[in-house]
């Protein structure tokens, strides 16, 4: 009797090792696979997830759905989107507002995030700032980026990344080469070029044809000779406030930079009135020889100007040092555009995680790459670790991937996509100096500010200095008279911007 006892009983102990065993068998390759899992799309045999959004479309068609059913088959949803062209989509999302038509995401630019602010204040959406570290991918944002986006210092939004500067020279390489000239790199060396662009005839056609510097409407190119000089992004910090850049020395030093060259016909003289493509027009059709902006631009203006002039040779070039030595280039906020998350589309907090995971894959390698450059193989290849577009398929490259490109979430250095190969050296130029623009970087204080007058009156106070500094330009008022405009922007509310701007920084 003791015997069968004691074999009943190594019976159950038997039975209680081989469950726990099997147990820890499983839990083993439950962690195994849940590990292989993280940085991939999980596969989900539940139905899939419906996501309604509204994005801008940038091009002349309604994309192909390729693409879509390809993100839709990786993440396990079902998208729905409302494609609005992009010059009409300010209206179409107020329309869409007004009516409580909004989608459960969708696209907001810098103007339209200051109109839905008094709704964000109100709760009219989700803060997901507290849910992006539970996202391996989400959780890699730049800190600096979500900052400038934020509201009252919450994060509302995911933002699609743009290097923070990507300004620089494009100009006539011949040109440089039949005088003689070095690349420039400071603001003496730069004006001897424009001088000699427009005196030296650098061209060799006899004629007196050629300008140094084409310009158009808007401040852009002077401001990036206001930083070279040492002026701030827009404000900077004057006697413990924020001042408005025109308040501050070099900015005026600047300014008597830029009158010479209007005075010596170095520069168009309609720049005030001319449009971005007539400017650009100037370097293609041989009138100017240096041209201000984005590096990149430089591949689609050399394919326009040799097709007029075989003979044209273009560069790039970021570094100018000012006055003191230093070379520094004015910052964006890092940002094109945003998505934000409307609670009356999005009820839950697990209808928001699971949208926020779709955004998650999208910034993988893999959803990275899907996205932007499509399939490879079929829309792009694989050179030298870049990403190139077939040029037998660009047709379907631009019919099927290019409208999703404002989808894309972060930027390459967090999203891990494949820069772009070009074959043009100047453009990978270009590319490799918005990297190097990094280091010298002079940030604009007030992207994460917000001040109420500025929101109401900016057309209004943005005018009257624009015009002031045109003015200076062309002989039409002195210096006087240019701190006569100051006075009245200040008397117009700009007073009352430095107030709320420097409150706002100095608790920050």
């Amino acid at each position: 009797m003791w015997k069968n006892h004691k074999y009943g009983m190594y019976a159950v102990i038997w039975t209680l090792l081989a469950i726990i065993l099997f147990a820890c068998s499983n839990n083993e390759n439950v962690s195994i696979e849940s590990q292989n899992n993280q940085d991939s799309p999980k596969e989900n045999t539940d139905n899939p997830q419906k996501i309604s959004m509204m994005f801008n479309l940038h091009v002349p068609e309604t994309p192909d759905e390729h693409l879509e059913e390809l993100l839709e088959e990786a993440t396990n949803t079902e998208l729905e989107i409302r494609w609005v062209p992009d010059n009409n989509y300010a209206e179409s999302l107020n329309t869409a507002i007004a009516t409580n038509n909004l989608p459960d995401v969708f696209l907001l630019k810098d103007v339209t995030l200051d109109q839905q602010k008094d709704a964000i204040r109100d709760g009219q959406y989700w803060e997901i700032g507290p849910y992006l570290d539970e996202f391996p991918n989400l959780s890699k944002l730049k800190e600096e980026v979500l900052h400038n986006t934020s509201i009252d210092g919450k994060i509302y939004t995911l933002y699609a990344g743009r290097p923070l500067s990507r300004q620089g020279l494009i100009y006539r390489k011949d040109w440089a080469d039949n005088l003689g000239l070095d690349t420039p790199t400071n603001l003496e060396e730069l004006y001897e070029m424009m001088r000699a662009f427009t005196e030296d005839d650098p061209d060799g056609n006899g004629e007196d044809d050629t300008i140094g510097l084409t310009d158009r409407e808007i401040l852009g190119t002077f401001e990036n000779f206001a930083t070279w000089h040492g002026a701030p992004n827009n404000w900077g910090e004057k006697d413990g406030q924020l001042m408005p850049q025109f308040m501050f020395e070099e900015y005026r030093e600047a300014m008597d930079y830029f009158k010479s060259l209007f005075d010596n016909g170095y520069i168009n003289k309609d720049a005030p009135v001319t449009s971005k493509t007539d400017q650009q027009a100037m370097l293609k059709n041989g009138t100017a020889g240096v041209y201000i902006g984005t590096m990149g631009d430089v591949e689609p203006m050399y394919q326009d100007a040799v097709a007029i002039n075989p003979d044209v040779t273009l560069d790039v070039h970021n570094y100018i040092e000012g006055p003191d030595g230093e070379y520094r280039t004015r910052s964006i906020p890092g940002y094109g555009s945003m998505l934000i998350f409307p609670k009356a589309t999005v009820e839950t907090e697990e209808e928001l995680k699971g949208i926020l995971s779709f955004f998650d894959f999208l910034m993988t390698p893999e959803g990275s790459n899907l996205l932007y450059w499509g399939v490879e193989g079929e829309h792009h290849e694989i050179i030298d670790g870049k990403a190139k577009v077939i040029e037998d398929n660009m047709d379907a490259y631009n019919r099927e991937i290019r409208p999703y490109t404002p989808f894309e979430i972060g930027e390459p250095e967090t999203n891990g996509r494949y820069l772009g190969y070009y074959e043009y050296e100047p453009r990978a130029k270009a590319d490799d100096l918005y990297v190097d623009n990094n280091d010298y970087l002079v940030h604009d204080p007030t992207a994460s500010l917000e001040s109420q007058t500025w929101s109401e009156k900016s057309e209004t106070l943005t005018q009257i200095m624009e015009d002031a500094t045109y003015q200076y330009f062309l002989g039409q008022i002195d210096m006087d008279g240019f701190e006569a405009a100051i006075e009245k922007w200040r008397s117009e509310g700009g007073a009352q911007v430095i107030e709320e701007y420097t409150q706002q920084w100095q608790n920050q």
